[in-house]
C-alpha cells in the first residue's frame, strides 16, 4: 500500500488517495488509515462509521469482483445545500467469473444496497480509466 497523497482541490475541499492492494486483508488496513482522515476531519463518530461502512463494501466490491489495480479516492467538499464525503472507488473493471456457483446469499450481495441506503447520492461511471463506483454522504 502506498501512502496516501494529500491534495489541495479546488473551494477548500480536502482529497486524499489511497492503492489498494489485491489482497483479502487490504480492506482492513485501508479503513485504519480512512478512520485516522476522518477523526482528522473532525467528523462525527456515527458519520464516520457510515463512511467507513461505505468504503469497506466499494473496496471489497473491487478486490471481489474486479480486476486490479485499485485507487480509492476520499474527498470532503460542499454537496447541493450542505457539505459531504466522497469515497469513489475505480478498478480496471469486472472480472471474469470462474465460480461454478452463486455466491451464499447469506453472505454476500446486499453491500451497493448498503451504500445506496447511507449515500445522499451514489453511482457507476465507466471511463477509459477503468470502472469508478462512487458515493456522497451529507453531513453538516
Amino acid at each position: 500500500m502506498t501512502t496516501a497523497q494529500l491534495a489541495a482541490a479546488p473551494r477548500g475541499e480536502a482529497e486524499h488517495v489511497f492503492s489498494l492492494p489485491h489482497a483479502p486483508g487490504a480492506v482492513s488496513g485501508v479503513r485504519r488509515r480512512i478512520r485516522a482522515v476522518l477523526a482528522d476531519w473532525n467528523l462525527a463518530a456515527d458519520f464516520a462509521d457510515d463512511v467507513l461502512l461505505v468504503v469497506s463494501e466499494l473496496l471489497t466490491n473491487a478486490i471481489v469482483h474486479a480486476l486490479p489495480p485499485a485507487t480509492l479516492r476520499l474527498s470532503r467538499g460542499p454537496l447541493d445545500l450542505g457539505r459531504a464525503v466522497r469515497v469513489e472507488v475505480t478498478d480496471m473493471g469486472p472480472a471474469a467469473s470462474t465460480a461454478l456457483r452463486a455466491p451464499d446469499p447469506d453472505e454476500h450481495g446486499r453491500g451497493l444496497d448498503i451504500v445506496t441506503a447511507l449515500a445522499a447520492r451514489c453511482g457507476v461511471r465507466v471511463h477509459s480509466g477503468g470502472t469508478s463506483r462512487w458515493a456522497e454522504l451529507r453531513f453538516g
